[in-house]
Formats: C-alpha cells, sequence, structure tokens
C-alpha cells in the first residue's frame, strides 16, 4: 500500500493518499523512513487508532503512530478532532509537500467547529476558556472531548480550565502552548489516546522545556488494553473525564 503511493506520488505525478488502519502502518515504516530520503510526497491516513475503537481489541489498536511519523524528518502530523477539522486536514495535507499523517479517531464524536471555521498548520484551537482559568489541558480526537467533559464537572466545584485542541502533533503551536499554559499558572495537564512515549505528552514537554515553573502531567495509555466498550476502556486506561478532573485537582 505505501510502497504503491510512493510510486503514483512520484515526479509529482499524483496526490497520493494511503489510507488503513493505522495499526497496520507499523510495517510499512521502512518504506516512510525511505521516502523521507527520497523526498516523496505521500499522505497517510491512519483511522482506528487508539482504545477508543473498543471490542476490536489491542491488535487493532494504533497506539504507537504518532511516534513512529513525529521521527519522520520533515514529517507533518494532524490530528483532527471533528469532522469540519478533518476536512480541512485533508486539503491542508494535500497541498503540502513531503509526508503526511493524519489521525483519525473510530468513535461518532459531534462536531463542534462551523463549516467555515480556519485552519493552519502548526496553529492550535482554543475550544474553551475563562478569564480565571487555573490549568491549560490539552487533547484531540476522543480526549478532546473528555476535556471539555472534565470542563464541566469542574466548573460545577468552582475550578476553572482551558482546553486547548492542537490540530497538527508536529509542527505543535509551541507559542500558544507557552503562552496559555502561562495564563493558566503554568500547570498543564496533555491526555491523549496513545502510548506515553513520543505522543501529544512529549511533544508538549518539548514545547516547555525551556520554561521555567511549569508542571506537566501527562495522562495516557500506559499499559497494554483489552477489548472492551469505549468509554469502559477510557476510564479503565486513565484517558477519561474522571481522570482529566483527578489530575486537574493535584496538579
Amino acid at each position: 500500500l505505501i510502497g504503491v503511493g510512493i510510486g503514483v506520488a512520484c515526479r509529482d505525478r499524483t496526490i497520493a493518499f494511503a489510507s488503513t488502519f493505522a495499526c497496520f502502518l507499523s510495517r510499512a515504516f521502512d518504506n516512510l523512513r525511505m521516502g523521507v530520503i527520497s523526498q516523496t510526497n505521500l499522505n497517510v491516513m491512519g483511522s482506528h487508532c487508539g482504545v477508543s475503537i473498543g471490542e476490536d481489541g489491542p491488535s487493532q489498536m494504533a497506539l504507537e503512530d504518532l511516534a513512529m511519523f513525529q521521527s519522520l524528518p520533515g514529517c507533518t502530523v494532524f490530528y483532527p478532532t471533528d469532522a469540519v477539522a478533518m476536512e480541512r486536514a485533508t486539503e491542508l495535507a494535500a497541498n503540502t509537500r513531503g509526508i503526511t499523517f493524519i489521525r483519525a479517531s473510530r468513535p461518532a464524536l459531534p462536531v463542534i467547529y462551523k463549516n467555515e471555521e480556519q485552519f493552519q498548520i502548526g496553529k492550535a484551537k482554543i475550544v474553551k476558556q475563562s478569564a480565571n482559568d487555573q490549568v491549560l489541558v490539552i487533547g484531540a480526537g476522543v480526549t478532546l472531548y473528555e476535556a471539555v467533559k472534565a470542563a464541566e464537572q469542574l466548573a460545577a466545584t468552582g475550578v476553572n480550565i482551558r482546553v486547548m485542541d492542537p490540530f497538527t502533533i508536529k509542527p505543535l503551536d509551541w507559542a500558544a502552548v507557552q503562552n496559555h499554559s502561562a495564563a493558566c499558572g503554568g500547570r498543564v495537564v496533555t491526555v491523549e489516546d496513545h502510548y506515553p512515549e513520543g505522543g501529544l505528552g512529549d511533544a508538549v514537554l518539548a514545547s516547555l522545556a525551556t520554561v521555567r515553573n511549569t508542571v506537566v502531567k501527562k495522562l495516557a495509555v500506559n499499559a497494554v488494553p483489552r477489548s472492551g466498550p469505549p468509554a469502559e476502556l477510557l476510564e479503565m486506561f486513565g484517558i477519561s473525564a474522571s481522570h482529566i478532573v483527578r489530575a486537574c485537582n493535584d496538579i
């Protein structure tokens, strides 16, 4: 699949998209690595990411895909949250040189952006904020919705949090992360449907590595998962709204 995609994209003969379950892309990593060296222009769509795919089980759950694609020099990594963001990501990918990766979730998630919303590579969105936010929570895909739920639960107890949608993980919007982190007292929680290594949390940590007086708490899938209903798996592996609430109170 990936080899054919690289071939048809050779010499800009076409704008190629290769799409499959993201978990299967690990076996194509050598093609992608060599594609970087040969300066290929290939767009890759990886679906069925994370424990949120539910009953299909761990063999089908992509939990290392962000780490894999972030390791490729020059690769642009999109993580759109809803259908509008996905359409914009696809359009931007088609017009971006080099390898791009679009991470797609399986659950039927509500649309949060208006059709006319503008997106840019390397520019984050703030989906919830107030003048007295105490924690910046950064999530993408299914975990962004969990973050919004957590924000509503925390607001009922008098705690306000700011919720950020990064849109692209690579390049990450360093300026937005740093500025909004400072506005929230240097307290940051990241939550991702991915293993802890090489994902959203590590990208955020890199952006804040030289920023003083900042604390980052990462929530991620920290064990080999199992099959089950999506909501139960989000809870079991520590990335549900209740875990976000706990992390915000702890930090």
